[in-house]
């Protein structure tokens, strides 16, 4: 499969197989309040009272169900077959996302479990397999627990603020996927823009761990083509399960001899891994990857060794009918295309881990992505283990999309609230920081977005004042805000106590944020009666950030209502609510 062979709902584009089966689609289903499902043996059989359209989970329409109330246990139950092509492989079963903790049967027998909501995870589900029919039963569990990363998701009984209605079991697609014996396990793809090369960093499923002389003569090809022409071809011996290669990708066949990935040109090396045991191929996994390099110099953000300002919209990712789940592919492109006609170049997506697809899709079309975790609202170790366990694994498994230029584990001092002056909560930022960095040196990391910076590559701040000239005039002094001699937003300062400002590149993260009159619900700041109000208040906020020569970039609030909030561009259906050419001509000023 190649690029401009996409399959609609793939769930994992950078790592296409052919052999695989969509499990989404009519599931049983049954909440189970009282905590009974295991001790009665549910996951042998249980009578379901109601039917659930697997990945909406059931507080949403698109679901079928449509309960918001909280129910901390729920059960699915489908029917599954094997097809015969098949039966000679391995079966692994993934789940894109559950919320929060997922336990797994299949025919009766345990197979595993999984905590963290908006992680990935699969089990190799082979030996617990039947000719004909298969029964796969799910049982997930959630809490109103502040410990558990949760993001905007509300843990009272009603919306408040800026939190919204819970998600509880499975929110992201779930699908069988069939492999050999041995099988290319992953591929972790680092791009060198300096060097003009790339490098693979590859696991391979299935060796034995008895040593090489037992894993026969297996040979890994790595094939790279850029508009369907070959660029480069070469392979490496499999002797061990962890293998790595650097390939030089400088060739006639591009124009310039290599192609870089940008928003203005976001082109995409294609990849193909084929893995041999001597007697023929016995996997072909398809990626891509995007030649680019994100990286800071005198204060600025560089992208591809030149400067780049970024004209970022927050973008929380949810949908009248079906909350954080995406209703259909089209669905994301349509965010998308939309978000790139309003002349914004990319997305802080905010307190979402968001679906593989749309990241797919912002590499296609060259948006780009900071990648923002879900928060916790307590400190305590519990919730130290949960975030760190749960971040180390989304870091890892959307690390080869180039669209991702930022990876940002805190959102204002949430789940660490004293950070300002807590020496332990500013330990646990620092280790978080090192920990993201030594997985992945490449990108920017901003600690804690938009005030009480302790260790940050970028300093970011919020800031909804209404006033163009009002925020001209705070921020005309770049070292009183980075000296904390005075706070943004009246309130908060930039820097947390014990560190000082180390001449990082300054966003505006968060600002704007306005609302009509005419809608029930909130926005920042006073709501405006007309378009005319809201596009003189859009412009004179926008042009005194965009005046000020020390900062770099910004983050409006935001691309879409979410319920109880209105201070969307777009209405939750996707309405624009101003014509999104005049937002696209202030923005491009």
């Amino acid at each position: 499969m190649s690029l401009t062979m996409y399959r609609p709902d793939y769930p994992r584009p950078q790592f296409v197989r052919e052999d695989w089966q969509n499990l989404n689609g009519e599931w049983n289903f049954r909440f189970d309040d009282k905590n009974r499902g295991e001790a009665e043996q549910w996951y042998r059989k249980f009578e379901a009272d109601l039917a659930i359209q697997v990945p909406f989970v059931y507080e949403t329409k698109a679901s079928g169900i449509e309960d918001t109330s909280f129910h901390p246990y729920v059960w699915y139950q489908r029917h599954f077959s094997i097809p015969a092509e098949q039966r000679d492989k391995r079966t692994l079963l993934h789940f894109q996302a559950v919320d929060y903790t997922a336990k797994v049967w299949v025919n009766g027998s345990y197979i595993g479990s999984h905590e963290g909501g908006y992680s990935a995870f699969s089990f190799d589900i082979t030996p617990y397999l039947v000719d004909g029919d298969n029964l796969l039963v799910v049982k997930a569990e959630d809490s109103e627990d502040c410990t558990q990363p949760r993001g905007k998701q509300r843990w009272r009984k009603d919306n408040f603020a800026c939190w919204y209605v819970q998600t509880t079991g499975i929110w992201q697609t779930v699908w069988l996927e069939y492999v050999s014996e041995q099988y290319v396990q992953s591929a972790k793809i680092t791009p060198d823009l300096d060097a003009n090369a790339v490098r693979f960093d590859y696991r391979v499923g299935g060796l034995s761990p008895q040593g090489v002389q037992h894993n026969g003569n297996y040979y890994l090809t790595t094939k790279i083509t850029l508009d369907g022409q070959l660029i480069k071809e070469t392979g490496i011996t499999v002797d061990r399960s962890a293998l790595s290669l650097t390939v030089d990708l400088i060739s006639e066949t591009p124009e310039w001899r290599i192609q870089t990935w940008s928003p203005e040109n976001p082109k995409l090396y294609e990849v193909e891994f084929i893995l041999n045991d001597g007697n023929g191929t016995i996997d072909r996994v398809h990626s891509y990857f995007g030649l680019r390099k994100v990286s800071i110099q005198k204060g600025k953000v560089l992208l591809n060794n030149l400067q780049i300002y970024q004209r970022l919209i927050l973008d929380q990712g949810y949908w009248t009918d079906s909350h954080l789940t995406p209703p259909s592919e089209e669905a994301i492109i349509e965010d998308i295309d939309k978000i790139l006609a309003m002349g914004y170049n990319g997305v802080r997506k905010h307190q979402k881990i968001e679906d593989a697809r749309f990241l797919y899709w912002c590499d296609v079309k060259g948006l780009l992505v900071w990648s923002e975790m879900a928060a916790t609202y307590e400190f305590n170790d519990l919730a130290i283990n949960r975030f760190t366990r749960e971040w180390q694994d989304i870091v890892e498994q959307h690390y080869n999309h180039p669209c991702i230029i930022t990876w940002v584990p805190f959102n204002e001092s949430w789940g660490i609230a004293n950070v300002f002056t807590n020496r332990k909560q500013q330990s646990f930022t620092e280790a978080i920081y090192h920990l993201t960095k030594s997985f992945d040196p490449y990108r920017p990391v901003v600690v804690n977005d938009g005030w009480e910076h302790t260790i940050s590559d970028i300093i970011t701040l919020h800031d909804y004042e209404e006033s163009g000239d009002k925020f001209a005039i705070r921020y005309e002094n770049k070292d009183a805000i980075t000296s904390n001699e005075i706070s943004h937003m009246n309130w908060k300062y930039a820097m947390a106590q014990g560190y000082g400002y180390r001449g990082q590149p300054i966003i505006i993260s968060e600002f704007g944020g306005i609302a009509f009159q005419s809608e029930s619900g909130w926005g920042y700041g006073n709501q405006v009666a007309s378009e005319e109000a809201f596009l003189e208040r859009f412009r004179n906020i926008t042009q005194a950030i965009k005046s000020t020569e020390y900062i770099c970039g910004f983050c409006y609030t935001q691309v879409t209502d979410v319920q109880q909030e209105v201070n969307g561009l777009l209405y939750e259906d996707r309405t624009p609510k101003i014509e999104m050419a005049k937002i696209k001509e202030i923005n491009l000023a």
